[in-house]
């Protein structure tokens, strides 16, 4: 079991690390052979179009700062970062990242007066308790246990002082809560309002189109709605597998790079045309003009194209039974996408379309029976996955209590006793191996997620982070403090009354108040200064820039500035809210610990999302309810698991008088529910109805229809030079959506494009 001893060295090792990744932060960012990598954000927003050099702007100082004075002045990021308001991080980074630099600013809110109470007041009660009481001979304390609740002997009256502060915890809680809960429909109520004109917001997905004989989907769906919704329907745009002409694109779109690379060599060098030779791989055979060469294939290419595209839209069975349906209002469009449109509840059904970036292509079609299986298999492998990497977290545990392993394994005493090695292996390597286990998980949940069919990015995204949420419960957090390999755990929990479950974790919580102090150094000191370093993509920069930048193009697609990464960040911040309110009361001295994490994890991400993220979509705080959700779950585990724990103790007088609380935390739940989740699920039709009055006010002649059309192309239109052919309209000219990855279309699975059904 760690000592405070222990402790101390994970605290200095993390502290020294943290401190080492923000002095080299602070001399990496001023290099200008950096700046696309610190300042990502400002090269796409168009604030920045080249780098800040040092003195001296030519030679060596466009790769170096030789300005000593910015070298002394390394820590004005720090500033920097704040100056922003919440209202400007709305405007330059959107309001999904303002909302979730909230979540940061809310854990201050909580943690901060409830460390305050019970340093001064717990901390005293617990250590003037005098009786340190184990509940096994085997189990060895350490000075930690005698600042927690488990130094009060049993029965004592000092528990009514515990019990007092679970109350005052939980109203404090629940009231920062309420007001943030009010603060974030406010604004995302007033982002959707104040912005002019959404396409989202007049357009809704439908999927599971029934197909009728003699009639094409197409025709199915335009007769559906001019039927059903004659006064407000305004068009369709049907969706097309197009695998053949996909492929394509990426094929123009690798020639034409080629081409630019060679053209710019030509311009260094005006004397020598570039050549090249046309064998394979450009190794052997005759050799030719590369600028002549790239043209001549690229013109072929758009034959190909535009053939492919012909082909495409004249195919019937290329028509996918899904298409997005626009409205004249955002009124009719409310009305569509909040009520059932059809007898049978599996056809025709209707939901709001994600905003054009949000929609991820490869899910539309999938058959409503497919979603329901699917969604089965991936909940009955997201369970064994969660039991199963119990294993290598068990035996992560072992290293946090080394008497267990020396007594299995007494071979090892020797070496395990040396005094820097029995620190190291339980104040330091505990916390960082659980890191290391964790860093894959986001990616494998994240794949269940895209297979179990959600229509857009951001749900995918919420719903991977809430599988990561329930892996971090069972086994960072229950995992962790109850002993056993996975198979005994559950063994233990199947053949146990459900109600002395909370009394068994309960007990192990004190005793584990060492790992996750270990543990939140390491991930939540450590590992957010090394986030600010952006190490990985600086050395992924610099690599592509070597050998693989030939045009302004690829440069800035090797700056690959990211996003937040909600599915990992969310969880994480969820698994801090849990520790903070399970500990508040058993093991005050963790408090201080989380506060630091809050504090300076809000700082950095305030400067990773001014200067590098760029979110790819906007949800408008969508994800908020599940955060919120998420800690009222926090505080229900650890009222439960005091009431355990208190059982142990022998302290019936006050014991019973914690069941309330649960009682009172769902209902205030339920509550905020009812009274600000329909701001992040549905769209007022009062609140639509104004909005297009005031619109039809301000504008009287807008073509509606001409500024919806081709706004759910899908991308690889977007890149496609010819911008009309007979029956699809594609400007080159908005770019509204985003560019196509190269993971968009890897997999042999359909893609889909869009046609929108245009008068002559």
């Amino acid at each position: 079991m760690a000592t405070l001893e222990d402790l101390g060295v994970s605290a200095f090792i993390n502290i020294v690390s943290a401190i080492a990744f923000l002095l080299l932060f602070a001399v990496m960012r001023i290099q200008p052979i950096n700046d696309r990598v610190y300042f990502p954000k400002w090269y796409t927003s168009g604030g920045r179009t080249s780098p800040r050099r040092g003195s001296g702007g030519r030679g060596v100082g466009r790769f170096v700062n030789l300005n000593l004075w910015t070298y002394l002045t390394f820590l004005n990021w720090m500033p920097g970062a704040l100056r922003m308001s919440q209202a400007e991080i709305i405007q330059h980074a959107g309001l999904d990242s303002a909302v979730y630099l909230r979540i940061y600013i809310l854990g201050l809110k909580i943690f901060v007066p409830m460390t305050i109470l019970a340093l001064a007041f717990l901390i005293p009660v617990n250590v003037s308790g005098g009786t340190l009481f184990n509940l096994r001979k085997e189990i060895v304390s350490s000075d930690i246990d005698k600042l927690s609740i488990s130094n009060v002997s049993p029965g004592s009256q000092r528990f009514w002082v515990h019990l007092l502060m679970e109350y005052l915890f939980t109203a404090w809680t629940c009231y920062v809560l309420y007001k943030e809960y009010d603060n974030v429909a406010f604004m995302r109520l007033h982002f959707l309002a104040s912005q002019h004109r959404r396409v989202d917001q007049f357009t809704v997905v439908v999927r599971n189109v029934p197909h009728v004989s003699g009639h094409s989907i197409s025709e199915s769906v335009e007769q559906f709605f001019q039927r059903n919704h004659p006064d407000h329907y305004l068009g369709h745009q049907a969706v097309y597998n197009a695998n053949k002409f996909a492929k394509l694109v990426r094929q123009k779109e690798r020639l034409q790079n080629w081409l630019d690379y060679n053209m710019l060599k030509f311009e260094r060098h005006p004397g020598k045309r570039p050549t090249r030779k046309k064998g394979f791989l450009g190794l052997c055979g005759e050799r030719v003009d590369s600028i002549d060469y790239y043209r001549e294939k690229i013109s072929e290419l758009d034959k190909k194209i535009a053939s492919e595209r012909q082909r495409v839209l004249k195919d019937p069975k290329a028509v996918m039974p899904v298409a997005f349906v626009t409205f004249d209002s955002r009124w009719g469009a409310a009305v569509c996408a909040q009520t059932q449109q059809s007898r049978n509840p599996t056809r025709w059904l209707t939901d709001w379309a994600p905003e054009p970036r949000d929609v991820y292509w490869r899910n539309l079609a999938i058959p409503f029976v497919s979603l329901s299986i699917r969604r089965l298999i991936i909940s009955i492998l997201v369970f064994a996955l969660v039991f199963f990497y119990m294993i290598p977290i068990a035996f992560v545990q072992s290293l946090a209590n080394l008497e267990g392993l020396e007594k299995v394994a007494p071979f090892l005493r020797r070496v395990i006793e040396i005094k820097v090695i029995k620190s190291f292996l339980q104040g330091f390597l505990p916390g960082l191996a659980l890191k290391i286990f964790l860093y894959i998980l986001p990616t494998v949940l994240m794949i269940m997620s895209k297979v179990e069919g959600y229509l857009s990015i951001s749900s995918l995204e919420r719903r991977a982070a809430a599988k990561y949420y329930y892996f971090m419960l069972v086994n960072v957090f229950l995992g962790s403090i109850v002993t056993g390999t996975a198979f005994e755990q559950l063994y233990s929990f199947l053949h146990q009354s459900p109600t002395q479950i909370p009394r068994t974790i309960g007990v192990s919580i004190p005793m584990k108040a060492t790992f996750f102090m270990t543990y939140i150094m390491v991930d939540g000191w450590a590992g957010i200064a090394s986030e600010i370093l952006r190490l990985k993509p600086l050395v992924i920069y610099h690599l592509k820039n070597m050998f693989l930048v030939k045009t302004e193009r690829d440069r800035e697609k090797a700056m690959d500035p990211g996003s937040i990464g909600l599915p990992e960040t969310l969880p994480t911040l969820q698994l801090y809210f849990l520790l903070g309110l399970v500990y508040a009361v058993v093991t005050p001295l963790l408090l201080p610990f989380i506060l630091v994490f809050f504090a300076f994890a809000f700082l950095v991400y305030r400067h990773q999302i001014t200067n590098v993220y760029n979110q790819e979509y906007e949800s408008a705080g969508a994800f908020w309810p599940h955060v919120h959700g998420r800690i009222i779950a926090s505080l229900l585990i650890s009222q439960l698991l005091l009431l355990g724990l208190l059982s142990t103790k022998k302290a019936a007088n006050s014991t019973p008088l914690l069941i309330i609380l649960p009682v009172l935390t769902i209902w205030f739940h339920k509550y905020c529910k009812s009274r600000f989740e329909p701001a992040f699920r549905k769209y007022p039709l009062e609140e639509a109805m104004e909005k297009d009055m005031m619109e039809r006010a301000s504008e009287p002649n807008l073509n509606l229809k001409a500024y919806l059309a081709d706004a759910y192309l899908h991308p690889i239109f977007r890149s496609i030079e010819d911008v009309e052919t007979g029956e699809v309209r594609v400007d080159k000219g908005q770019s509204y959506m985003s560019s196509p990855t190269r993971s968009e279309f890897s997999s042999s699975s359909p893609q889909y494009v869009y046609h929108y059904e245009i008068e002559p």
